[in-house]
């Protein structure tokens, strides 16, 4: 994979005005959202075994109620930054402020199962209108290369850093004020994320409106709904079954479906050419296994912490602080490494890092040493943080800026299908295992850990240091 470099957009005059300080402001204003959308990914997760006793439902529900955010987002991303470069981005930003901040507080107030997934799936609508929309304003804030290339790999810490973070914060927000609490906090936030954007960040779209591609989404929805589903359902309803069979149909019937529909329109939901290029499909796929890493170790975490070591949702997040200090130092300084020498040094020590965390716990038992534990999450936390940037950066470039909304768009839904399936097989290798016997269930997962971790070094393999 080689790395391409960021070319300028046009700078309009509204740019030329934005001073540093504004330009770094509007980062601190969309990296603001960006927190918002990560920590709802996994902020959930340590709560999960309160709200299945505070609403009587199996791990089988609960995996809906983290994924059936993740699905939604990972389906409309692309459709948003569509939206956002035809209508506006700060309009379209706001809008999704106001959507995710509704839909928390029905999540909050949600008195079942049903009614809290469906609360959620509304927040990830919510939450596509900022993560691709957010990097589309940096981008277009950022009219020199260095500059932009630093801002994105602080963009994308933030995100990565946020979905680290997650399982501590529940973890202290259930201890004090129980599980409703998770969806409480997002209200504060969301106001003062409404107020900055409409003081600091300026109005922009896209050089060129592109129509929507409605039968594009919906067949794309259908994808990533079916393919998670029956992931998630597919233990309880068996692999073999007519339910899962259609299911399989279903999902290669839409897939040939997407790819017809996608070839054949002059302005499509995503360009399948794109994937053409090593650089941009390494680097889609490389979201991918390194939210695939993340989102099954910290499920699996969750469950493994509280239900075999009976640790409380406090203590359980806390053991996961590690991971998010390794990812609040090293995703940094990966942007200050892609800004200065590419992608390669970056993705080598992610592939490396996420390699030997997963290794670590692949003889994970009962009475596996804390320590041990906390040495892995640390590796693997350094690991994701150093991913991001790179990924996010060479995405990014693979697309003419102009359509920066719909560029950010499919490397958002890159990470977010990734979490997604992390989670469906998180449940599905430790859901019905009994407390004890989640150890020795999770070890196929930890393989697939290890996989994601030489994949990102076969990807830092085939890039090029920057000239």
């Amino acid at each position: 994979m080689t790395t391409a470099t960021t070319t300028a957009p046009p700078v309009s005059p509204a740019q030329s005005e934005l001073s540093a300080r504004r330009r770094w402001t509007v980062l601190a204003v969309c990296c603001l959202s960006m927190f918002l959308v990560g920590l709802d990914t996994t902020i959930v997760n340590v709560g999960l075994p309160a709200i299945g006793s505070g609403l009587g439902v199996g791990i089988r529900s609960l995996e809906w109620t983290v994924d059936g955010y993740t699905v939604v987002l990972a389906a409309l991303l692309i459709s948003s930054g569509a939206l956002a470069d035809r209508f506006g981005r700060r309009r379209v930003f706001q809008c999704g402020l106001v959507v995710f901040g509704s839909a928390s507080l029905v999540c909050a107030l949600a008195s079942s199962a049903g009614a809290l997934v469906a609360a959620r799936a509304v927040q990830g609508i919510g939450a596509s209108m900022l993560s691709p929309v957010a990097l589309a304003i940096v981008v277009n804030a950022m009219p020199d290369p260095r500059e932009r290339a630093q801002a994105i790999g602080v963009w994308a810490a933030v995100f990565g850093l946020s979905m680290a973070v997650g399982p501590v914060t529940g973890g202290a927000l259930v201890a004090a004020f129980g599980w409703r609490s998770l969806f409480w906090v997002n209200a504060p936030v969301v106001l003062l994320a409404l107020v900055l954007s409409a003081l600091f960040v300026p109005a922009s779209r896209g050089q060129r409106a592109r129509r929507l591609d409605l039968p594009g989404q919906l067949l794309l929805t259908v994808v990533v709904g079916v393919c998670v589903g029956v992931l998630i359902e597919g233990p309880r309803i068996g692999w073999a079954s007519p339910a899962a069979l259609a299911c399989y149909g279903l999902a290669a019937v839409a897939t040939a479906g997407f790819v017809r529909v996608e070839s054949r329109r002059a302005e499509p939901l995503m360009d399948l050419k794109l994937f053409r290029s090593r650089t941009f499909s390494g680097a889609a796929l490389g979201a991918v296994a390194v939210f695939v890493a993340l989102n099954l170790t910290l499920l699996t975490n969750t469950l493994y912490l509280q239900h075999t070591r009976g640790f409380t949702p406090l203590a359980a997040g806390v053991a996961t602080l590690p991971m998010a200090v390794g990812a609040t130092v090293c995703a940094p300084w990966s942007g200050r490494m892609v800004a200065r020498t590419g992608a390669r040094l970056p993705l080598l020590l992610a592939g490396g890092f996420i390699t030997a965390g997963g290794l670590c716990l692949l003889a994970l038992d009962p009475h596996t040493p804390v320590p041990l534990l906390l040495v892995a999450y640390l590796l693997l936390g350094i690991g994701v943080g150093f991913a991001n940037a790179p990924i996010t950066n060479t995405a990014v470039s693979g697309l003419p800026p102009a359509r920066a909304g719909v560029a950010g768009a499919i490397t958002s839904t890159a990470r977010q299908f990734g979490a997604a399936i992390g989670i469906a097989l998180a449940g599905g290798l430790v859901g019905h295992a009994t407390p004890d016997g989640i150890a020795h269930a999770s070890r196929p997962g930890w393989l697939l850990v290890v996989g994601c971790g030489l994949f990102l070094l076969v990807m830092a393999r085939a890039a090029r240091p920057k000239a």
